[in-house]
This record gives structure tokens, sequence and C-alpha cells, in this order.
């Protein structure tokens, strides 16, 4: 009997409005690879109480035990494919959920200027907090990481994907063990079989597209209160960046 090739299990961590659902649209799109859209937002949802956008949709569609699903992470693989490609939301893993799953996961940081993030994310929910945006959780997860590693886990920045995909992608690939492929920059436009049911809410402008945009402008230009959201965000942004890809 052949020996079965290891999986390949990336674990993608990044606040909303960070590129996050481009990305995986891309691993998708190479043809070898599983795709999981926002494991624990159910849980995240049902143990925090909070009100989102499809709430009640999502929590009756998803999976509410964190356990159930740490397990599916590091469980088979639809399709017994060699890529294993998980989004997840820094803000759900909340300090209830057991996180020893993650060491047998590769795992990888996906970071944004958090003037970008936050001018995105007001535009469908509005007033967001510094929790809402992720950027304090991803920086606990990446030192949590670390320790395990012994090292800095990759850091990816939106910005470099959308000024290089190409380049870009072919490093994230390498961190992570698998071929590039040409076929990770291009995808169909429209909904996806694999989107979360939260998709007709967030995801409007990424099925319109086919591939990453061009390159990203001057920084928005934001009000009072995003802009000191954003000052708090900031130095946690910074710190990641230093490592990245």
């Amino acid at each position: 009997m052949e020996n079965t090739p290891p999986v390949a299990r990336i674990a993608m961590w990044s606040g909303p409005r960070n590129l996050s659902t481009a990305l995986m649209y891309s691993f998708a799109a190479r043809g070898d690879c599983t795709v999981w859209d926002e494991p624990f937002y159910a849980a995240y949802l049902q143990t925090t109480g909070l009100d989102h956008p499809l709430r009640d949709a999502v929590i009756a569609q998803g999976q509410t035990d964190p356990d159930q699903i740490a397990r599916a992470c590091l469980g088979p693989v639809a399709d017994a494919r060699p890529v294993f490609y998980q989004k997840h939301m820094t803000l759900h893993m909340v300090d209830a959920f057991d996180r020893h799953f993650m060491r047998g996961l590769s795992n990888v940081f996906l970071i944004r200027h958090p003037a970008r993030v936050i001018a995105s994310y007001t535009k469908k929910r509005e007033s967001p907090t510094l929790a809402d945006i992720g950027f304090v959780q991803q920086a606990q997860l990446f030192d949590e990481v670390a320790d395990w590693l012994g090292h800095a886990p990759p850091v990816i920045d939106a910005a470099d994907i959308l000024a290089r995909p190409d380049y870009a992608l072919g490093q994230l690939c390498a961190a992570t063990g698998i071929p590039f492929t040409p076929q990770m920059l291009h995808w169909r436009a429209g909904p996806k079989p694999y989107d979360g049911v939260w998709a007709p809410h967030w995801y409007n402008a990424v099925h319109q597209s086919t591939g990453f945009d061009a390159a990203e402008g001057p920084l928005p230009a934001l009000d009072d209160p995003a802009q000191r959201l954003c000052d708090q965000a900031l130095a946690h942004y910074e710190r990641l960046a230093v490592f990245k890809l």
C-alpha cells in the first residue's frame, strides 16, 4: 500500500476586510485545495451573544461546538485533496476556545493597514470597536504561535498581494510548503459553493471579481472616531508587519 502524503493544512488568520475572501478564492482556484470559510463564526456568535448581520442564519447553519470544529480542522479532507485552506477570523478565537488544535496547522497571519480595514468595515457594519476588527486578537495569536514554534510564523500583507500577486503568493506557498500555481491568480465571478451563509451581506464586491484588484493608492481619509480606532490598532499591525514575507 502506498503511503498517503500528508495534507498541507493552512490556517490563515486575519481580521475582517483584510482581502481574506479573495485569498480563499485564490486557494480554491488551485484545483488541489479544499477551503473552509470561517469555521468558528457560528460558535463565536453563540458564545459571545453578539449581534452580527445574518446572526440567526449563521448559527443555524454552522457548528457551534468549538471542540468539534477544532477536530474537523485536523480531520479528513473533502475529496482527499492535498491542501486544506482554512480562512479564520482572529476575533472568532475567543478565550474560552481551546487553541491546542492550532499546533497541527500551518498558521499564517494576513495583515492589512487598519485605515483600509476600518474604511471597508464601516460600509457594512457601523461603529466597529477594536474587538470587532481583530488586530489585538491577531497579535495575541501570533505571539502564541511564535512561542510554540520558537520563531515568528509567516506574515503576509494584503498590500503586497495586490502589488505583486504572483510574487507574494509564490512567497506564501513556499512558506507553507506547497507549490505555487498561476491558477491562483484568477477565479470565476459570482458566489461560490463554499461561501459562508453570511456572504450576501459581506462578499458583494469580491463576487464581482475574477482576480486580485490593482495595487492600492493612498490611505483613505477617516472621520475622528474611525481615526481614533485606527490609532489603537496601528501598533498591532506594525508589530506584525516587521515579520512579513
